[in-house]
């Protein structure tokens, strides 16, 4: 089973940014919006069936990205992320916009939360960041932004992982919220993280999972 991480947090708090230490030739990025990376992009290439060595793949078509990810982790990805998952949800909801109903409602929430359990199911060795942005109720409470309320009314998708990394920004800089503040879902597993704060930098974060779980 992989360790799957989520990553949260409003457009221009850092989740992106965070990738910027990470080796683009142990990484797939998914993108279900292509986008350009906010830092400079040495080395970070278009994924392809002609170039595994990649490190982008932009789709939001569930078995693209689940072919992608075999292939990647076949070729030695070591750390998975799928960027801006609301899009996915998005994305389906618009590709069926000509449907009535409440099953294709069910069936967008479905189809996300498939994807989680897939990247659940990765090899052990692969570390997986799942981010997305967050909703905010009238009193105040953070969860990941969601279509419909299906997800919303059914599952506690933070509940799906035993990793939850808030984005933040304050007074320029960037960092990643580790244990919750009362409103946001942040949580990390006892002892991983013994600071309420740490730097925005996932290959950090990385390191510091496979030393709690691997002794690496």
């Amino acid at each position: 089973m992989s360790r799957t991480a989520l990553i949260l947090g409003d457009s221009g708090t850092g989740k992106t940014a965070s990738l910027r230490e990470l080796d683009p030739a142990l990484t797939l990025l998914i993108q279900p919006e292509a986008k350009d990376l906010p830092f400079r992009p040495k080395g970070w290439l278009e994924f392809s069936r002609e170039n595994l060595g990649g490190s982008i793949k932009s789709s939001n078509d569930y078995a693209v990205i689940r072919a992608s990810i075999n292939g990647g982790v076949k070729d030695g990805k070591k750390v998975i992320v799928i960027d801006d998952a609301n899009y996915l949800m998005m994305g389906e909801e618009f590709r069926r916009i000509g449907e009535t109903g409440f099953k294709k409602f069910s069936e967008i929430a479905l189809n996300f939360l498939n994807l989680i359990q897939y990247l659940k199911s990765l090899p052990d060795d692969v570390t997986v960041y799942f981010m997305a942005h967050t909703q905010t109720s009238p009193e105040g409470r953070v969860s990941i932004k969601t279509t419909g309320k299906m997800l919303d009314d059914k599952v506690v998708v933070e509940g799906l992982f035993t990793m939850v990394f808030m984005c933040c920004a304050r007074d320029g800089r960037h960092f990643f919220e580790t244990h919750t503040n009362g409103n946001t879902p942040a949580k990390t597993p006892i002892g991983m993280f013994e600071v309420n704060e740490i730097d925005n930098d996932l290959n950090l974060v990385t390191k510091t999972i496979n030393e709690y779980y691997n002794g690496e």
